[in-house]
């Protein structure tokens, strides 16, 4: 065996720590061949990996428009942008929901390449895991849960960009309520985690930061819900819709409190079954209004936000864009059929 001096053994030893510490840690992960099931720190969930994922009611037929919300990434401004109001109102009963980038799903079944999932938070009857719709495989990616720290940035803005490194490139345009694990804050920059799990960096005027999202706080008043809901005023109407690049009437109401962390039904028809029931002489600004079929005795078709002073807040339907008009104005006026508080 060679002779190796003390001194020289030494020499090794510090040269050998020099070396590892120029290079970051990585991340070492035990081998689960042979076991049943990998360790809970390692289970992998199931991510929305396209700014918005259009949900549908089945897989395949689409329309040729429709590849511009089918690909990877999507282009929902030259969608919505290119769509006449005969193609917006083809939409309804077609299109069932949307995701936001880096929203949970959980895949129920698969059909080629489409698989139907269940959007985590967007609370609905139809499946206790969340609301369900078809969506291209591409749009979905699996990561593990570990890889994400455990608090987060919150996108306030109607739209925002995430940049790549060098802070001037454009990587992708995210929507309002967009949620995205954070890495830490550099200047006035948030670095973040995308679901690729690659590190992206939105401007930090653009965004909250909560510890996790049940330190998300409720409004301080009422009014607060209507603040929030005025930035999208002039923001076309898009069946299905729950982002900033457009809005249905039940997925604005919803969004806009889920924005102050708080989780209530996906559609209208729900919403007007839960929260506290209001008459119309107590309503306060960020109330709910349901509007229904036959003089508001049939069944629930519309919701609405009270503004206060008689007014309210809505994603009215295709033909129109997100607007306040008084509640008299026809056929709401006559369509009334009752307002729940879910603001407590």
């Amino acid at each position: 065996m060679m002779n190796i001096s003390r001194k020289a053994m030494l020499t090794f030893c510090l040269c050998l720590v020099l070396l590892l510490s120029a290079y970051p840690a990585v991340k070492v992960q035990a081998s689960t061949q042979g076991t049943t099931a990998p360790a809970a720190s390692q289970s992998k969930k199931i991510y929305v990996n396209v700014a918005v994922a259009t949900l549908w009611k089945q897989p395949g037929g689409t329309r040729t428009m429709d590849k511009a919300v089918m690909s990877v990434p999507v282009n929902m401004e030259g969608w919505t942008g290119g769509m006449t109001l005969r193609d917006k109102y083809w939409l309804v009963g077609k299109a069932e929901t949307e995701a936001l980038y880096g929203q949970e799903v959980e895949i129920l079944q698969t059909k080629g390449s489409w698989v139907q999932v269940a959007v985590k938070g967007q609370v609905t009857a139809k499946n206790p895991k969340g609301y369900p719709g078809w969506m291209p495989k591409s749009q979905v990616i699996t990561q593990q849960t570990d890889a994400h720290s455990q608090a987060l940035a919150s996108v306030k803005t109607k739209t925002a960009y995430l940049y790549n490194p060098d802070k001037k490139t454009h990587f992708l345009e995210v929507s309002f309520n967009t949620r995205l694990p954070l890495v830490e804050q550099d200047g006035d920059w948030i670095q973040v985690f995308t679901p690729a799990n690659q590190v992206k960096l939105v401007k930090k005027s653009e965004i909250n930061i909560y510890e996790n999202a049940s330190a998300i706080p409720r409004p301080a008043k009422p009014a607060d819900l209507v603040a929030t809901g005025k930035q999208f005023l002039g923001l076309p109407y898009l069946w299905s819709g729950v982002s900033g690049f457009g809005f249905d009437c039940s997925g604005f109401t919803s969004s806009i409190y889920k924005y102050y962390g708080m989780t209530i039904p996906r559609d209208a028809s729900e919403q007007a079954k839960q929260g506290t029931p209001i008459s119309k002489n107590k309503l306060q600004p960020g109330d709910l209004l349901f509007f229904a079929y036959n003089n508001g005795k049939g069944k629930v078709h519309h919701v609405a936000m009270y503004a206060g002073n008689g007014m309210m807040l809505h994603s009215p339907n295709s033909a129109r864009s997100v607007e306040i008009i008084p509640m008299a104005t026809a056929p709401y006026k006559q369509e009334y059929a009752g307002a729940r508080r879910y603001l407590k």
